[in-house]
């Protein structure tokens, strides 16, 4: 194997960049050629292959987002993108491609392997939805990022007495919500996988008001709109549902905050730094031994692969530990 190629897809995550780093300079230090694609699968099927060298990947590991960009291609999904982004690879002489994203990239990548060309997946996700692997790049620093926020929310929460319900990102998984509701302190945490009422967060709240507390913070994962009960508007978040129901039964003074793209910017932290440069070295690695449909994740501080097929037939596991512990601790 003498050249390589790197790329990221679908949505931007903190530690992308340190990724890309860590391919480029393990293949380089293994005399490997390296290719970035710019744009993700758009990229491929219209050439935009730029040369990547040591030092074109210089002070990138401390940059949120990816200096490869991103963009969806609805072209790739049709069997003449895929065949162009296959001739492509091949003409620029590539026959590894590394792929940094999530499940959905890692299934356009699938469709790339073959006659030649091997492919490797680095799980890259905010949300940390993709299974077999413990932790995404990305998923640390949007935790630290909600925390911070949580932290000053809780300050003017304090000051005026008040409920905030902030709505963090997490369509399918509630991993952002959980993770952050326990270590920010949250009062209550509402996330897709657990089942509840709102009636029963409302008698928590004043539960909690009893008890002496003045504020409390709500963190909802955008995606528990399904467990809502009826009378939601479709055009309403899931956070402004809960807060105007919590307002109406219990009478306390609500806030809204949507936290929105914040989650996906940022300076990543030291975790996802580590754990993008082990997984993209590993990718590298993966390539040189011949090895190709893998996807490299992290579970119990060991790197491992698994085959994408194997990944795609799981679901992310919810560890409800975790919830049953933040519902304990702010709970007196």
């Amino acid at each position: 194997m003498k050249t390589i190629a790197v790329l990221t897809s679908g949505g931007d995550a903190p530690g992308m960049n340190a990724a890309i780093r860590a391919v480029v300079r393990t293949a380089g230090y293994h005399q490997l050629n390296v290719l970035g694609v710019m744009r993700g699968f758009h990229g491929l099927i219209h050439d935009e292959f730029i040369e990547l060298n040591p030092r074109s990947v210089a002070d990138i590991i401390h940059r949120g987002g990816t200096i490869l960009k991103s963009a969806r291609s609805q072209e790739f999904t049709t069997p003449e993108g895929q065949a162009k982004a296959v001739e492509n690879l091949r003409r620029a002489g590539v026959e590894g491609l590394v792929v940094i994203g999530g499940d959905g990239s890692f299934r356009g990548a699938l469709r790339l392997q073959g006659d030649g060309i091997s492919v490797i997946g680095i799980p890259a996700t905010i949300d940390n939805d993709i299974p077999c692997t413990d932790f995404s790049i990305g998923f640390d620093t949007t935790v630290n990022t909600v925390i911070e926020v949580i932290n000053k929310i809780r300050d003017t929460a304090t000051s005026h007495e008040r409920i905030y319900v902030v709505e963090v990102m997490g369509r399918h998984s509630g991993h952002i919500a959980l993770y952050a509701g326990l270590a920010g302190g949250a009062e209550t945490i509402l996330i897709p996988e657990v089942d509840f009422s709102l009636d029963d967060v409302c008698e928590r709240l004043v539960s909690g008001y009893e008890l002496g507390k003045a504020h409390s913070i709500v963190l909802v994962a955008e995606g528990v709109g399904g467990n809502l009960k009826a009378g939601r508007s479709l055009n309403e978040s899931s956070a402004f549902h809960v807060a105007n129901y919590v307002m109406e039964k219990t009478g306390f003074e609500t806030r809204v905050t949507v936290l929105g793209h914040i989650q996906r910017g940022g300076n990543p932290t030291a975790n996802d730094r580590i754990l993008a440069s082990r997984l993209g070295a590993r990718a590298v690695e993966m390539l040189m031994e011949g090895r190709s449909g893998y996807m490299v994740g992290i579970i119990n501080n060991e790197i491992k692969a698994t085959p994408l097929e194997e990944v795609f037939q799981q679901e992310k596991s919810m560890d409800l530990e975790f919830h049953r512990l933040a519902h304990i601790l702010a709970s007196q």
